[in-house]
């Protein structure tokens, strides 16, 4: 998998979470939506991935994502940032994924504060 980042959205990503927020793992969370298919792509900032997680090729970003979750994205994916709704979008060539991805902070150190 290859994610491109506009410089929009890293510039976001920074801003929100500062110059080196750590590990991200792209997911397709699937909890609470009643279906192991009906999930929303979402984007964790963990503190380390998993081991089996696998690593993505992206070049602003350390990023990860499960093998099991690579059925539902494309190869090459691109994150832009819509600053009129101060919200990141994922998409591909062939479709958008969402123009409201959720960026969620997962570190240990985000649930103490």
């Amino acid at each position: 998998m290859k994610m491109e980042w506009s410089e929009e959205a890293a510039r976001a990503l920074r801003g929100r979470f500062g110059a080196e927020p750590g590990p991200l793992k792209l997911v397709y969370d699937a909890e609470g939506c009643g279906c192991a298919v009906s999930g929303v792509p979402a984007l964790w900032i963990v503190d380390e991935p998993l081991p089996d997680d696998v690593r993505a090729e992206s070049g602003a970003f350390e990023l990860w994502y499960e093998k099991r979750h690579e059925i539902f994205f494309d190869e090459t994916l691109r994150i832009g940032y819509l600053p009129d709704v101060r919200s990141f979008s994922l998409v591909s060539d062939a479709q958008i994924y969402t123009n409201r991805l959720a960026v969620l902070d997962r570190r240990s150190t985000a649930a103490k504060a």
